[in-house]
C-alpha cells in the first residue's frame, strides 16, 4: 500500500474588505445589499467606540443610532435630502458616513471635528445644533422652502424623546400638522435624553410601546399579516385603523396633523429599511415614526451606566474605564451642590429646579439628600424659570440651577416673571465663560449683560470655590429681589475652604492686593490669571493693584471710585461679551464725569465672535484673556500714558 500524497495547501484566504472601508459618502450606501448595511451597521459600531475612546464625547447617542443613520443614508439622498439631528449628540455615526471619517479622532479637538452638526463643516450638516428641540422648526421651514421653489429634496428631523419635552418641539409640530406639508419627523425614543426623561409625555410614549400590539404591529411592518388578529383582514383601511387604535390608543400626534408610524424596533434595520422606503415613496404629508431605541446599544459598559454613556472622557475600549483627570480641587459644580445642601439642612425653604441636568449641574446630590425638595423638569428652561417664580411667590426659596448657554432660553420668562415681580429666584449659573470642547453653542459669554441689564437683579461672579459657598449663602439669604451667581465648568483653584458660607455684602467688593499707577479689577475666576500676571509684572517693577469685583450689579461704587482716583489707569476683566461688568464700570466713570479727567480705561471682554471649540485655556489665549495677554495690556496702557504726560 502506498501513501497518498499529501494534499497542498489551500491558499490563505485575504480578509474581506470592511464595508466601511468600501464608503466615503453616503451615495456609497445606494449599491449596497440590505445584508451588507446590516454589516455596514456592525462596522460604524466599533468605528464610533474606538474613536470615542480615543477623543472622548458623547458616545451613548450614537451608539443608540446607528441603524437609523445607516437605514436614512441607505433610503435617502443627502445632502439633497435633509437630514437634520436634534441636539447633535448623535451625529458621530453620521459624520463617519458623510466624508469625515478620516478626521473622525479629532472630534472635539481644537481645529478638528465640532461635537456637534455644523453648518461651515460639511453640506452633509443642513443645520447647525446643540441645543435641544430646534429640528422640527428647521426641517419645516427647509420643507416649505422646497414647495416655494427653495432647495429641492425630503426634510427629516430626528429628535430625541427629552428633547420633545420642550415646547418648542411642539409649537413646530402643530404647525406642521396644520400647513399639511411633506415632512418626516423621526422621534428617536430611548427613554433617556442626558438624564433619565421626566414628565408625562414620557410615560405617555413609554406605554405606547409596552402595550401587546406591539409586536403585533411590529409584525405587520415586516409583512406578516397572518399574525394579526381576524379582525383585521377584513379590509386595508379597516385593518390600518383597528392597527392604530389597538397600538396607540388614538395618538396625540395623528391629533396634531401627523400620520403616525409606530412604535418600531429602531435597532431592526431590515424594519427600518422597508418603513423608511415606503414612507420615502407615499407620504404626501407630514409623518411621524416612532422608532424605540437603547442608548449605548451594543456596547456593554454603556449600555449598563446610569447615563447609558452620555457623555466620556477618553476610556479603555474593553474595560470602559475612562481616564481621570488629576486635579486635587474639588468642582465647582459639586462645592455649588455641597454648600447648597448644606444651607438646606438648616432651611426647609430652599428647594432646587434644573432642567434635564441634575448631574451636570450637581443637583443629584442635593436630590440625594432632599429627594422631596428637588425637581427635575425636563428639557424646559422658560417652564423652569416660572416654575421656580411660582415656588418664589408661595414662599419658598428656590434656586434655579442651569448651565448659561441653556438660561438664555428662559431669558423672557427671567424679564417677565421674574424680574417685573421681584421675585427671589437664585439663579446659579453653571458652565459661565468658554467651556472647552463642546464650543460656541455652550460658550455662558452673555449672561453677565443679559441679566446685568435687568433693574433689580443681583448679579455675582466667584473668584474661586471659596468665594462660590459664600455666594450660594448670599443667594440663600436674599428674600427680596432676583439674584444671580455664575461659576465655570472643571476644578476650582485648590485654596483654602471655609466650613460655611458667610453672606456677602451686596454690592461690595475686595482688594486682594496693593500696588501703584494701574488697577486690574476683576470680575469671575479671571483673577487667578491675573495674580499670574502680576507675578509676571513684579519683575519689571511693575506692581498693579487687583481688585476683585465680586458683584457686576449692584456695582460698588466706592471701590471702583477709590481704584481710579489712586491710580492713572484702571483694566476691567470678565469672562463675558461686551455689555457686560465692564460697560456697566464705563457708565459709571463717564457719569461721575472721570474720563474727563484723563483715566485711562480698558475692558477686557470676550471677543465680538464666536470662539471654536478647543480646550477652555486655548479658547481663552484666543480671546486674548490669558496672563500673558493680561501683562501686555497692562504695559500697553502704561506706556501709553507716559506718553502722554511727557
Amino acid at each position: 500500500m502506498t501513501d497518498t500524497p499529501a494534499a497542498p495547501p489551500a491558499p490563505a484566504q485575504r480578509p474581506a474588505t470592511p464595508i466601511l472601508d468600501r464608503v466615503t459618502l453616503p451615495a456609497d450606501l445606494h449599491a449596497l445589499s440590505d445584508r451588507e448595511l446590516r454589516q455596514l451597521a456592525d462596522e460604524l459600531r466599533a468605528e464610533t467606540i474606538s474613536a470615542v475612546s480615543l477623543t472622548g464625547g458623547h458616545l451613548g447617542a450614537g451608539l443608540g443610532v446607528v441603524e437609523l443613520t445607516v437605514a436614512l443614508h441607505a433610503v435617502f439622498n443627502a445632502p439633497r435630502d435633509k437630514i437634520i439631528w436634534d441636539v447633535g449628540h448623535q451625529c458621530y455615526p453620521h459624520k463617519i458616513l458623510t466624508g469625515r471619517r478620516d478626521r473622525i479622532r479629532t472630534l472635539r479637538m481644537e481645529g478638528g471635528l465640532s461635537g456637534f452638526t455644523k453648518r461651515t463643516e460639511s453640506p452633509y450638516d443642513p443645520f447647525g445644533a446643540g441645543h435641544s428641540s430646534t429640528s422640527i422648526s428647521a426641517a419645516l421651514g427647509f420643507a416649505v422652502a422646497r414647495d416655494l421653489g427653495g432647495d429641492p429634496g425630503d426634510a427629516i428631523a430626528v429628535i430625541g424623546d427629552g428633547a420633545m419635552s420642550a415646547g418648542m418641539a411642539f409649537e413646530a409640530l402643530n404647525n406642521a400638522g396644520h400647513m399639511h406639508t411633506r415632512l418626516i419627523v423621526i422621534l428617536n425614543d430611548n427613554e433617556m435624553s442626558i438624564a433619565p426623561p421626566t414628565g408625562a409625555l414620557s410615560s405617555y410614549l413609554t406605554r405606547l410601546y409596552t402595550q401587546g400590539p406591539f409586536q403585533e404591529l411590529k409584525s405587520a411592518a415586516k409583512g406578516a399579516v397572518s399574525l394579526l388578529p381576524p379582525p383585521m383582514r377584513a379590509g386595508a383601511r379597516r385593518a390600518k385603523e383597528m392597527l392604530k387604535g389597538l397600538t396607540v390608543g388614538g395618538t396625540l400626534f395623528e391629533e396634531l396633523g401627523f400620520s403616525y408610524i409606530g412604535p418600531v424596533d429602531g435597532h431592526d434595520l431590515d424594519q427600518l429599511l422597508a418603513l423608511l422606503r415606503t414612507v420615502r415613496s407615499r407620504a404626501d404629508g407630514p409623518v411621524l415614526i416612532h422608532a424605540v431605541t437603547r442608548k449605548g446599544k451594543g456596547y456593554a459598559p454603556a449600555e449598563n451606566a446610569a447615563d447609558r454613556g452620555h457623555a466620556r472622557s477618553k476610556f479603555d475600549v474593553i474595560t470602559g474605564e475612562q481616564a481621570k483627570a488629576k486635579s486635587n480641587a474639588p468642582s465647582y459644580t459639586s462645592v455649588f451642590a455641597r454648600s447648597l445642601i448644606r444651607q438646606a439642612e438648616n432651611d426647609d425653604k430652599i428647594v432646587a429646579i434644573t432642567a434635564a441636568m441634575p448631574d451636570g449641574t450637581g443637583l443629584n446630590l442635593f436630590a440625594e439628600r432632599f429627594p422631596q425638595r428637588c425637581f427635575d423638569v425636563g428639557i424646559a428652561e422658560q417652564h423652569a424659570v416660572t416654575f421656580s417664580a411660582g415656588l418664589a411667590a408661595g414662599g419658598m426659596k428656590p434656586f434655579c440651577a442651569l448651565y448659561s448657554t441653556f438660561l438664555q432660553r428662559g431669558y423672557d420668562q427671567v424679564v417677565h416673571d421674574v424680574a417685573i415681580q421681584r421675585l427671589p429666584v437664585r439663579f446659579a449659573i453653571d458652565r459661565a465663560g468658554l467651556v472647552g470642547a463642546d464650543g460656541a453653542t455652550h460658550a455662558g459669554a452673555f449672561d453677565i449683560g443679559f441679566l446685568s441689564s435687568l433693574p433689580g437683579f443681583v448679579v455675582m461672579a466667584a473668584a474661586d470655590e471659596a468665594e462660590l459657598v459664600h455666594m450660594v449663602a448670599t443667594a440663600a439669604a436674599l428674600d427680596d429681589r432676583p439674584s444671580a451667581f455664575r461659576f465655570p465648568r472643571g476644578e476650582g483653584t485648590g485654596v483654602d475652604m471655609p466650613e460655611r458660607g458667610t453672606p456677602l455684602e451686596i454690592g461690595r467688593g475686595r482688594i486682594i492686593a496693593e500696588g501703584a499707577r494701574v488697577a486690574i479689577l476683576s470680575f469671575g475666576t479671571r483673577l487667578a490669571e491675573v495674580m499670574r500676571a502680576r507675578e509676571a509684572l513684579a519683575a519689571r517693577g511693575v506692581a498693579p493693584t487687583v481688585a476683585d469685583a465680586r458683584f457686576a450689579k449692584p456695582l460698588d461704587r466706592d471701590l471702583i471710585l477709590q481704584l481710579v482716583r489712586e491710580h492713572e489707569a484702571l483694566i476691567t476683566i470678565e469672562e463675558g461679551a461686551v455689555g457686560g461688568f465692564g460697560s456697566h464700570v464705563a457708565q459709571l466713570l463717564a457719569d461721575e464725569g472721570v474720563f474727563d479727567r484723563g483715566l485711562r480705561f480698558r475692558s477686557m471682554v470676550l471677543p465680538d465672535s464666536f470662539i471654536d471649540h478647543a480646550s477652555p485655556a486655548a479658547m481663552y489665549r484666543v480671546a486674548a484673556m490669558d496672563a500673558p495677554q493680561i501683562e501686555a495690556k497692562v504695559l500697553e496702557l502704561l506706556d501709553v500714558a507716559v506718553v502722554r504726560r511727557a
